[in-house]
């Protein structure tokens, strides 16, 4: 079975860590105290500023499609056997938006205004691809986790590229989400995803769906 090839300089880190919330102490994690914010670096650049909220801006739109996603599959398959498989990788979606929704809040960073499109498109992706049945949801999986995961990998080489420890924190959660949406999109694969008919036409659409998503949800 194909995995998702991996960019080798993003190595998977084998223990998931807990990352402290704005103005809590460092005493009880994992990341080094000696920072007095929990994410994002304090900055009076514009341009810097400018990016980091454009990164937050898209990452939170997608975890917010994503819960959409696997909100409209559980209400065609919450009551099949699929139920848990899907409930799991929604609750890991429902962590990172809970993230995204608390760093957006203690940096005053604007959240798209298309939000209300994504609650609507990501319920029907959710939702249509659940009517193909288990393998249609897990294709539409692998889709969409693929996407984030490029996604998330294009951060994260920015980041790494102007002052990876600077971007300490930033980087550390950025790539422990990324890892969860690796494991959802090696979790389709193996549930069947590329069975369903028009497997690679599908994702192919989805995916562009993706992208263009990504673009404007950082603009607007």
């Amino acid at each position: 079975m194909q995995r998702f090839v991996r960019a080798q300089l993003m190595l998977r880190g084998s223990q998931k860590t807990v990352l402290p919330t704005a103005g809590q102490s460092c005493t009880n994690s994992i990341l080094p105290c000696v920072r007095g914010y929990s994410v994002l670096p304090p900055t009076n650049n514009e341009e810097e500023k400018s990016m980091l909220h454009r990164m937050m801006r898209v990452d939170h739109a997608g975890e917010y499609g994503a819960n959409r996603i696997y909100a409209g599959q559980m209400a065609v398959l919450g009551c099949t056997e699929t139920r848990p498989l899907i409930q799991e990788m929604w609750d890991q979606e429902k962590q990172h938006l809970s993230k995204f929704n608390e760093i957006l809040g203690d940096n005053r960073v604007r959240p798209t205004l298309l939000l209300p499109l994504w609650n609507i498109a990501g319920f029907a992706l959710g939702a249509g691809s659940a009517l193909l049945g288990k393998e249609g949801a897990m294709a539409c999986t692998v889709a969409v986790e693929e996407s984030i995961s490029e996604h998330y990998n294009s951060q994260i080489r920015t980041l790494m590229e102007k002052d990876p420890e600077k971007y300490t924190e930033l980087l550390q959660m950025i790539k422990e989400f990324r890892d969860d949406e690796m494991e959802h999109h090696d979790t389709g694969l193996e549930h069947d995803a590329e069975s369903v008919p028009g497997y690679q036409l599908m994702k192919a659409i989805i995916q562009a769906g993706c992208k263009a998503a990504i673009y404007v949800s950082e603009r607007v």
